[in-house]
């Protein structure tokens, strides 16, 4: 059976109280490997982050990590890193990583993978994120014209969700634009036995 995957929840020691660092952590996999390489490919994306956002500087005032599990069924594990800093100045800034994983195997997925090779999947998902951005009438920073072929991404239960950055594409107080898109319209391009096939056989 397909069961979801154990999921506990760690915290990173850290002698500031404004400072708190929340992590995901695979757990009773039969295949340790498995576990040992999700788990691996968890926290060393984290660790990028709190790079990123000063986790180590002197200066920082404030700092928040937290995750979201977005899907844990069908051997497919989607989870977001979430991570707040605040060193001084306006506001903080927020920086969220998806991570999906095939738990049979300990796979991690790019988007493009998630798609057949020569299928312009950049141009089919940009295409609808600009109808979108249209009908939803987005502030944008400048022209919204493609997507990188590295999207942030993440799948939840039978849909793909593209998502950017703040400052990406939007001024800040659009906070993080999302854009939710059905699997089933985007039948004739996914990659066979993908996590989006898999999901999709049950939609």
């Amino acid at each position: 059976m397909d069961l979801p995957v154990s999921i506990a929840t760690k915290r990173l020691p850290h002698a500031s109280p404004k400072v708190e660092v929340y992590y995901p952590v695979v757990t009773h996999l039969k295949n340790t490997n498995v576990q040992s390489k999700i788990n691996h490919a968890i926290v060393s994306s984290l660790n990028k982050i709190l790079i990123e956002q000063n986790f180590y500087a002197k200066e920082l005032v404030e700092l928040l990590a937290s995750y979201e599990l977005k899907n844990n069924q069908r051997n497919i594990l989607s989870l977001n890193l979430i991570v707040y800093s605040f060193t001084g100045g306006a506001h903080g800034m927020t920086i969220i990583k998806s991570l999906t994983f095939d738990t049979t195997t300990g796979k991690e997925y790019t988007l493009k993978e998630l798609f057949k090779t020569d299928s312009h999947y950049e141009e089919k998902l940009s295409d609808i994120i600009q109808q979108r951005i249209k009908d939803w009438k987005i502030d944008l920073l400048e022209p919204f014209n493609e997507i990188r072929s590295d999207q942030d991404f993440y799948i939840a239960d039978t849909s793909l969700v593209i998502y950017f950055q703040l400052y990406e594409i939007t001024p800040y107080y659009w906070g993080f634009p999302y854009f939710p898109i059905p699997i089933l319209d985007l039948a004739d391009i996914i990659e066979p036995d993908s996590p989006l096939d898999r999901m999709m056989a049950f939609t």
